[in-house]
């Protein structure tokens, strides 16, 4: 190649790195603007409560967050906040812990969101603003099952965030973080949006909001914004291993946080709706089992007598499609629209019931502040042995009946190698349906699982401690 066209080629190999280069950067968002009017909205919260100095908790200084953190951390905090002078002398006395979180202004009158366990068990609330002054605020409300808790500072034309709506967001969109990680005051992170409707163990009622924003100890209660320099969440858990981040955050959509701070602000209470019934994940082996052309829904595992879906009309073994609509591709989606509609309002659900749909109009209640449990004891009655199952089986006693609240069923009384064993039953398990059909006897019962198909999926379910659910397995020829 000549020296003419090779500095040629040259030439325009540089052309088109100027040229790439500033669209690559424009694409980049800029978050300056969002930070200056945004920022002085987030506040930083502490609580002060008293404890024993012979507490588990003494021994974290008052800052759980201390453990696991690198000395430089454990360092600052260390010098930053009182300790206790000499453990020994201060035994069975009281003193202070303190705890760091974040939180923002929702109204210029001094309305303050951030998380139920910043503030846990807080016996004094302290809330610092961006200009470093700090005021003591008061607890309006709380709720534990959104971890949402709204406080009210004294003050007028505080600056206030604009609030957004999460429904709006797109996986792979720009979203900042301003909170207090570590103490660290209005630090400020930024990331994309990973996922939306996530749930997580132990929270039914938020479908969060994960994003790979870097949140940390103190971030909890913090806003989560837009481009539009919109909250559309509150910050308030992580996925770690090491107590620090590992890029999975998620966030409390902010149509929950709202809906729970209007309750709160307005009764002082959060109600919320409630079926009465206990629901399990559809597999592929229950998916076939029920007629499904692949697994969906929610399966009905047990309905509690008296309650909403009781009255309504909702049987054992109805599979949950739709409700008021919007479907339920997971099981842990039901909670959330059922949690969104008011105690009192008629609920339209779509079930597989047989092998057919069915719409069934329910009037939802008012969920419980706290569930029951039932009982299951041992039992006498005609026995039954199903060689093919390898169990043996009892009838219930009236006594068990009516402890457990059903009209028939049969209780496991023996377990041997085969079927059973490998599903994992166990003596005291009551099952009250084989392959569709209620058991009524341990004669049904035998008679049902003589004549189970071979090599395809049959359902089953069991009581077993006051919960039920459905399992499936297969039986060779």
């Amino acid at each position: 190649m000549s020296y003419k066209k090779t500095s040629l080629l040259v030439s325009a190999c540089m052309v088109l790195v100027v040229l790439v280069m500033p669209t690559a950067q424009a694409q980049l968002p800029d978050f300056t603007v969002l930070v200056e009017e945004s920022a002085p909205a987030v506040v930083n919260i502490s609580t002060r409560q008293a404890i024993s100095a012979s507490s588990p908790q003494a021994n974290f200084h008052g800052l759980p967050d201390l453990e696991g953190l690198p000395p430089i951390f454990r360092e600052f905090f260390e010098r930053s906040l009182p300790m206790p002078r000499d453990p020994g002398r201060n035994k069975g006395r009281q003193r202070e812990a303190q705890s760091l979180g974040s939180g923002f202004i929702i109204s210029a009158d001094g309305y303050v969101l951030t998380n139920n366990h910043v503030i846990a068990d807080a016996d004094e609330i302290i809330v610092r603003l961006a200009d470093r002054s700090e005021l003591q605020a008061t607890l309006v409300g709380t709720d534990p099952r959104t971890d949402v808790a709204l406080l009210k500072i004294e003050g007028k034309n505080l600056p206030t965030v604009k609030l957004g709506q999460s429904k709006d967001l797109k996986v792979g969109e720009w979203v900042l973080a301003i909170g207090s990680p570590f103490g660290f005051d209005h630090s400020v992170t930024a990331g994309i949006v990973s996922a939306k409707g996530r749930n997580l163990p132990n929270d039914n009622y938020v479908p969060f909001i994960q994003t790979d924003v870097a949140i940390n100890p103190g971030n909890s209660g913090g806003p989560l914004f837009n481009l539009k320099g919109e909250v559309v969440g509150i910050n308030s858990q992580i996925f770690t291993r090491s107590g620090g981040f590992m890029g999975l955050s998620f966030a409390i959509p902010m149509e929950v946080a709202l809906d729970v701070s209007d309750q709160l602000k307005n009764s002082g209470k959060v109600d919320r709706g409630w079926l009465g019934v206990v629901i399990q994940e559809v597999n592929k082996d229950l998916a076939e089992s029920f007629g499904l052309d692949k697994p969906a829904g929610a399966l009905v595992a047990q309905v509690l007598e008296n309650g909403p879906a009781a009255k309504g009309g909702l049987q054992v073994g109805d599979v949950i499609l739709t409700m008021n609509d919007h479907p339920v591709v997971m099981s842990a989606d039901l909670p959330h629209l059922v949690g969104a509609v008011k105690p009192g309002e008629t609920a339209k659900l779509v079930v597989m019931r047989e092998g057919s749909r069915k719409t069934l109009k329910i009037k939802v209640g008012a969920l419980p502040s706290e569930g029951e449990e039932m009982a299951v004891a041992g039992s006498q009655g005609q026995v039954s042995k199903s060689n093919r199952l390898g169990v043996t089986v009892v009838d219930l006693t009236a006594e068990q009946k009516k402890a457990i609240d059903l009209q028939g069923g049969v209780v496991i009384q023996d377990v041997q190698e085969g079927a059973a064993a490998m599903i994992g039953l166990r003596p005291g398990d009551v099952i009250t349906h084989l392959n569709n059909q209620v058991i009524d006897s341990a004669k049904t019962f035998t008679k049902i699982a003589q004549d189970l198909p071979s090599n395809r999926s049959v359902s089953m379910r069991v009581l077993r401690q006051g919960r039920a659910s459905f399992i499936t397995f297969k039986l060779a020829n």
